[in-house]
């Protein structure tokens, strides 16, 4: 799962290493982050703080649909 997170540019000094160990990850302007959730995990047990902007969430699903069946 993908995390869209902001850093602060003292908390950005801070979070570059535990970034970089843990790439793959978008930089963006403006201090954000697209990471895996596993690395936003890794950046709070480091004590770097974020505000996180926005989270994947899983795909629509239908409910008892079967497969292949038409809705």
């Amino acid at each position: 799962m993908k995390v869209v997170i902001r850093l602060s540019a003292k908390q950005k000094l801070k979070a570059l290493p535990t970034l970089l160990r843990h790439s793959p990850g978008t930089m963006l302007p403006d201090h954000i982050y697209v990471i895996r959730e596993e690395v936003a995990r890794a950046l709070r047990e480091a004590g770097i703080a974020f505000t996180e902007v926005s989270r994947e969430s899983a795909p629509p699903g239908l409910k008892g649909v079967g497969s292949g069946e038409r809705i």
